[in-house]
């Protein structure tokens, strides 16, 4: 008897429990983060509470929105122990700023010290305001595509005209 496809179908099966159990309400509560922006840091918390309930769609937005191949977000998601807001964190401030995602996770890997904050400065690309705005327009419209509810400070207010 051909086990292998009998193998495979459960790999596969087994694949999003995998990715579930990264993410855990634990590891959300634990989190803390740094972008020197306390709106982000608040909406950054709440998209891993997001993703331990969905991992699949918060790796399916990150992977669509931010350009990023979702088998190199998947495996720092559950290979690497990375947590969700800082993989999207990673991801849509290298699509804002020009670079890509693994120079932001290579240059938060060598020295996370500081933040996000501080680890944005040490990158090759400077940080400048519009950086940090198309951040947060990104996360404004991520929790749509989510139908997820969200509280807009008054800057995002007075941008987006609501």
């Amino acid at each position: 008897m051909n086990r292998f496809p009998f193998l495979l179908l459960s790999l596969l099966l087994l694949a999003p429990a995998t990715v579930l159990a990264q993410q855990t309400a634990e590891r959300s509560a634990a989190y803390t983060v740094e972008t020197g922006d306390r709106w982000l840091d608040a909406q950054l918390q709440d998209i891993n509470h997001y993703a331990e309930r969905y991992p699949d769609a918060f790796l399916d937005e990150v992977a669509r929105y931010a350009d990023v191949p979702r088998g190199y977000i998947s495996a720092l998601f559950t290979t690497h122990g990375w947590q969700a807001g800082d993989i999207y964190f990673a991801c849509f401030w290298a699509k804002a700023s020009g670079q890509t995602c693994r120079d932001s996770v290579r240059a938060f890997s060598q020295n996370p010290e500081g933040g996000w904050e501080a680890v944005v400065t040490r990158m090759a690309v400077k940080p400048e305001n519009g950086h940090v705005r198309a951040v947060r327009h990104a996360v404004v419209a991520s929790f749509a595509h989510w139908d997820r509810p969200i509280t807009l400070d008054a800057t995002l207010k007075r941008q987006l005209n609501r």
